[in-house]
């Protein structure tokens, strides 16, 4: 496991308001991102413009719901080392996708198609976190999470800063924790975006601003998926005066306009 040097994005931290004598407990978001990534897009490059098209038809017969027909094309890609296909494979075999559900043929797939594969190395982090298919090994979650995390899976980097936020796997860490969230929440994961909120309104591995923790708690509260973002937004809110509100807003609607960039 690889040591990671926190680094604390956006602008300089604003001085936050003195807690008030007994503050209600902000509520950290405790799951985990456990659903399989099913590959979406081609993968071209080396793998020829034939591959392409026949993996492009086993997507196209997957969403229509002809998954024989999928299975029968994403097959021999898979055993040829396509590892897009071997991905989706895994996929079908550990949600009973028109084969019988069996997690070991599934970590199979996987494995095959982690060597260098994003979407595989987050599936493969969810099936030890689970222990499906294999027994359950939170370090080995958080190596596959990690290679995942490193190449942009927002789902992955969510997941590690749940990791080091818990001690799972890994050294209870609160500043990697906050590495990690930033990351998953600069591409629109709302649990991130909660989470991070949280952490800065409790100053765990950054230091306590209220306006930060109330820009993304807003920002998480827009998304059904939030949790509980919106409650602890309005804990949060209670610590402010209005100009320091009035400034959260203008920086979240900022934030989203530039798509995270700057925030």
């Amino acid at each position: 496991m690889k040591n990671f040097l926190c680094t604390i994005f956006g602008p300089p931290p604003h001085s936050p308001l003195p807690q008030i004598s007994k503050p209600t407990k902000l509520i950290l978001m405790r799951k985990l991102s456990t659903t399989a990534c099913l590959t979406l897009v081609l993968l071209l490059g080396s793998v020829g413009v034939s591959w392409g098209a026949d993996f492009q038809k086993g997507y196209t017969a997957y969403e229509s719901g002809d998954y024989a027909t999928a299975l029968r094309k994403w097959t021999p890609l898979a055993e040829q080392g396509y590892a897009a296909a071997q991905s989706n494979l895994g996929y079908m075999f550990e949600n009973g996708k028109g084969v019988p559900k069996d997690n070991k043929t599934a970590v199979k797939w996987y494995r095959l198609a982690a060597e260098g594969y994003a979407d595989a190395q987050f599936n493969l982090g969810v099936m030890y976190y689970n222990g499906k298919g294999v027994p359950k090994d939170d370090r080995t979650a958080v190596k596959w999470y990690t290679l995942a995390a490193e190449q942009g899976i927002a789902s992955a980097q969510y997941n590690l800063g749940l990791m080091c936020d818990n001690g799972e796997g890994v050294p209870q860490d609160d500043e990697t924790a906050v590495k990690w969230y930033t990351l998953a929440a600069k591409q629109g994961d709302a649990d991130a975006q909660s989470n991070l909120g949280v952490m800065y309104g409790t100053g765990k591995g950054v230091i306590q601003d209220y306006v930060y923790a109330h820009v993304w708690l807003s920002i998480a509260a827009s998304s059904r998926e939030g949790g509980n973002a919106s409650k602890n937004r309005d804990i949060i809110a209670k610590r402010m005066i209005p100009t320091q509100i009035d400034e959260s807003q203008r920086l979240a609607r900022e934030c989203v306009r530039k798509n995270y960039k700057g925030c």
